[in-house]
């Protein structure tokens, strides 16, 4: 069988036609200036290239960022294709690893063979000890509340490895609740007819994966009713969204004799003891009734239910390196059903996503030598510097904060460090083994090794300058316990920054997502967290009150927006995305402003520089996706679609003479309904 691999040469041509397709400035032929901007600026700033632009068969949505994650993986494709053993052991393992993970015809000659050994130890649970073993060793550190936004895992639970929310100089684990197949508990819950019918196409997904292992059709749809019946439990016992966002409510220290205490039915001994927690006396537990309820479906459900469970999930989550047959069978459900997309993303993407996931770092620094200039660095910094400045100027201005609020405020922006491009240290590779030929046992061990190698920090001093994302991701982050900022080198590119742009489309695109990331650090989140990365509310009564006003205001704005006639934004759900976007945006005006000496930049394009800023802001958020895929998003997302995030710049006052934006029109909010937070 043949594997679609991109060879370098075409790697290369893509990233040449991609790159020819961001000119300097804003993009005037993806503009519909036949439509009001105050009444739809999203689709004045994106109409032509709406109308225009294909969703590619593989995706679930497109977009600028979309985009260039697509230009980013052909780099890295050739990137890996050219590693090897001549430029070191790291370089040799990402080789290894990528050609292990795209041999489609070796994966197909194995069958089921590397996952037998696991699934006889599953078969071979003979009480609940050894259910809680079995579960133990399925922990791994793939969650993270407050930096990647990552809350759910397939495994039972999830940890999280990071700077304790109340005593920052230590690393604590934080216990996630986990264990469902579908996207959340609501996927469970929901009485919709649209809701059912997923459910029972999952129920037919199980039933099927089962039988492709061979059990007969009456047996795989008797398993298929364990497993969802048990998921059913396990959703009830979840907490919401919005719950899970919610640092207070999250942060509740157990110690190791409590889960025997509060939690009874999983023999908590074996479980830390087979997940390498053995010693530790101390966790988080982000979601109590979540770990309390599924501890006592573990020791209450049937061990045949349990094996059931544990057996789909082991096939389930390895599918992709097994046998083809497993592998369309998984995308038919959660690609075509769950999200809408049409066709299965191309092998060598997947084997770049694959590798990106167990070598990260060490495929970024072989991305940011090649595509990271120290220009391009130096000018995002000196941005960051523009930024930070126009925030300390913005909050010296709020007439409604108390001295004492403002001094706290302070802090915080002069001890931020902001990380631009990649990290100031490389992670190291050198005790993970790489098996060429092993595309199944390569994952396990990566996965294992990423796990092994964060719990190995509690009892160490906090790093402040950890990255949380690769280089070569298309991303932003604020890390709010270590009050820190990642920006990865792939982000920093055209359109969203482009050294040849004016400063109004650099601060408008970039300039916001810098702006963005800086205000998460008082958001309603990050409000909650000192200078020093503490949980404390630094904040005086009065200003948090006058500050949740602010945020009240803001998520009524959003909920008023709706994708679907029956689905609405949920604005508390996106609260946080939403204040960072409206205060991100007006610190980059005023930094932009700053970088013209005080006044509009010079006319480009026919535009003066404060449309451009405005028509790159809502360039950068352009976006299209499936329906299935939206509908997924605002039920299980924190951020608000992309659409909607665009227009929050109807809370500037300098949007409205920009575009002589007038009363009556529909994004026109007036003065006292424009939200201002900072």
């Amino acid at each position: 069988m043949k594997h679609n691999v991109l060879a370098p040469s075409a790697a290369a041509l893509a990233s040449v036609f991609l790159l020819a397709a961001y000119a300097p400035g804003v993009d005037l032929a993806g503009m519909d200036r036949s439509v009001v901007p105050g009444d739809d600026f999203y689709a004045y700033a994106n109409g032509a290239w709406e109308k225009t632009t294909e969703i590619p068969a593989d995706r679930a949505s497109w977009g600028t960022g979309a985009e260039l994650s697509e230009l980013t993986d052909k780099r890295v494709s050739e990137l890996i294709q050219t590693a090897g053993a001549a430029k070191g052991p790291e370089a040799r393992k990402i080789a290894d690893y990528y050609a292990s993970y795209i041999d489609e015809a070796g994966i197909e000659a194995k069958g089921l063979a590397p996952l037998k050994p696991t699934l006889a130890k599953i078969a071979a649970i003979a009480d609940h000890k050894a259910l809680s073993a079995y579960l133990g060793s399925t922990l791994r550190a793939d969650v993270d509340v407050l930096n990647a936004t990552a809350l759910r895992t397939d495994n039972l639970f999830g940890l999280w490895v990071a700077a304790d929310l109340k005593t920052p100089t230590r690393y604590s684990p934080y216990l996630l609740q986990g264990g469902l197949s579908l996207p959340n508990r609501e996927y469970y819950l929901a009485t919709t007819p649209r809701m059912q019918a997923i459910r029972d196409a999952f129920k037919a997904h199980v039933a099927r994966m089962f039988e492709l292992t061979g059990v007969s059709p009456a047996e795989a749809q008797a398993k298929a009713a364990h497993v969802f019946a048990l998921e059913d439990k396990i959703a009830h016992t979840h907490g919401s969204l919005t719950e899970a966002e919610d640092p207070e409510k999250g942060y509740n220290p157990w110690s190791r004799a409590d889960f025997d205490a509060k939690a009874a039915g999983i023999d908590w001994g074996a479980y830390f003891g087979a997940a390498a927690l053995g010693s530790q006396a101390r966790f988080v537990v982000w979601q109590p009734q979540a770990v309390i309820g599924e501890a006592a479906l573990a020791g209450s459900e049937p061990l045949d239910a349990w094996k059931d469970y544990l057996s789909f999930h082991l096939i389930d989550r390895n599918a992709g390196l097994l046998p083809k047959a497993f592998v369309d069978e998984r995308f038919a459900f959660y690609g075509k059903t769950l999200s809408g997309t049409p066709q299965l993303t191309a092998r060598w993407k997947r084997g770049v996503s694959a590798v990106n996931a167990a070598l990260g770092e060490a495929v970024g620094k072989l991305y940011v030598a090649k595509y990271f200039p120290p220009a391009d660095k130096a000018a995002v910094q000196a941005m960051v510097k523009n930024l930070l400045r126009a925030f300390d100027r913005r909050i010296d201005a709020l007439d409604w904060m108390s001295p004492a609020t403002k001094t706290e405020a302070h802090a915080k922006l002069a001890t931020l460090k902001v990380g631009v491009g990649y990290p100031d240290h490389w992670r190291d590779y050198s005790g993970l083994r790489v098996v060429k030929g092993d595309a199944l046992g390569n994952a396990w061990r990566a996965s294992l090794f990423d796990t092994h190698q964060k719990i190995a920090k509690l009892g160490k001093p906090v790093d402040r300058g950890e990255w949380v994302m690769n280089p070569q991701l298309v991303n932003a982050v604020n890390l709010p316990v270590l009050n820190a900022l990642n920006f990865p080198a792939a982000i920093l590119q055209p359109p969203y920054f482009n050294p040849n742009s004016p400063d109004a489309v650099n601060y408008g695109a970039t300039g916001a997502t810098i702006g963005h990331e800086v205000s998460h650090s008082f958001d309603n989140e990050g409000s909650q967290f000192d200078s020093h990365g503490r949980m404390r509310n630094w904040w005086t009564p009065a200003d948090f009150a006058h500050f949740k006003a602010s945020g009240a205001a803001l998520a009524r704005e959003f909920d008023t927006y709706h994708p679907f006639p029956d689905v609405a934004v949920n604005g508390e759900q996106t609260l946080g995305e939403n204040i960072a976007d409206v205060a991100g945006l007006s610190a980059a005006y005023d930094a932009y402003r700053m970088a013209s000496g005080g006044k509009q930049g010079p006319e480009r394009q026919g535009f003066t520089g404060d449309q451009q800023f405005f028509i790159a802001f809502a360039q950068s958020w352009r976006t299209k996706a499936r329906e299935a895929a939206l509908r997924q998003q605002v039920l299980t997302d924190g951020h608000a679609p992309s659409q909607y995030r665009a227009v929050t710049l109807r809370n500037l006052d300098a949007w409205y003479p920009a575009f002589n934006v007038k009363p009556g029109e529909k994004l026109y909010l007036s003065p006292q309904d424009r939200v201002k937070v900072w």
